[in-house]
């Protein structure tokens, strides 16, 4: 049965009241989000989350790298009011845009990074939202996706049965699936980490290839690894920081088309975070 993006709206704005408060949040997402920040390269320019939720990653980001812009995108509005709320302490560096993942309302090359965290699930077409996500990123640029895994016998029970019963006809991807979606889009030196917690979750990072070369031209392998234990290694951290390095990050305002923006309340003394 086909599921489509108004299913994944309607969801989402149910859900947005207890989202916060959801026993999830400690057991799945928040581990969820520790192992993504650590991978993330970037420390000035601008970083998209697409599927933004109620801001907590984005909160994150903002908190801890006050060299970054940040713009949250998510189609749920009662999810992206939330996380303008929970951004305006930083409201000279964050955006919040409603708006639809299979059409991102940005330019070619803009941002330096884009995060997505347990959302890519409800994609529809998921092959269209990694090509988004290539397009608007700048070459060079970091791809960081996580989402359940659901390649071993307790993550099949979990993404496969019991998520599937409860959301409906979402699609959780295997992790060679991942590496196709990525390959296919143009990224390059793709790398997979995977955490077996209680429910088990895969991050898939890539690099924007902006030359053009033929996806079907790339060596099979292409670089890809996975690891067990999610251990960074010093060459691919030399090798990411020379990249981020190329490509210096402009300080233009990420550009917005077809959709609105929820612009964020500038702070006042009678203001609290």
């Amino acid at each position: 049965m086909p599921y489509y993006t108004r299913q994944a709206q309607a969801q989402f704005d149910a859900w947005s009241k207890s989202y916060d408060q959801s026993w999830l949040q400690a057991a799945f997402f928040r581990p969820s989000h520790n192992l993504l920040l650590r991978y993330l390269r970037v420390r000035t320019g601008k970083v998209l989350d697409v599927g933004c939720g109620t801001g907590l990653l984005l909160a994150e980001i903002l908190g801890r790298y006050p060299g970054l812009e940040v713009v949250g995108l998510d189609l749920s509005e009662r999810m992206a009011a939330q996380a303008v709320h929970r951004c305006i302490p930083w409201s000279d560096r964050a955006w919040i845009v409603r708006g639809d993942s299979q059409r991102l309302p940005f330019r070619e090359d803009t941002f330096d990074a884009v995060t997505c965290s347990h959302s890519f699930h409800h994609y529809p077409d998921q092959q269209r939202v990694v090509e988004e996500m290539h397009r608007v990123l700048r070459p060079g640029g970091q791809l960081l996706l996580i989402d359940g895994d659901r390649d071993r016998p307790l993550g099949w029970l979990i993404f496969e049965v019991y998520v599937t019963w409860k959301e409906g006809d979402v699609r959780h991807c295997s992790a060679r699936r991942f590496r196709e979606l990525f390959r296919k889009a143009g990224f390059t030196n793709v790398r997979q980490y995977r955490r077996r917690l209680l429910i088990p979750f895969i991050l898939t990072l890539g690099i924007a290839d902006k030359n053009g070369t033929p996806q079907s031209a790339a060596p099979a392998a292409d670089g890809l690894e996975t690891s067990k234990r999610g251990e960074i290694t010093k060459e691919e951290l030399q090798a990411d920081t020379s990249r981020s390095r190329s490509s210096p990050p402009r300080r233009d305002r990420p550009t917005c088309e077809g959709f609105g923006s929820k612009p964020l309340p500038r702070r006042s003394s009678t203001q609290t975070a």
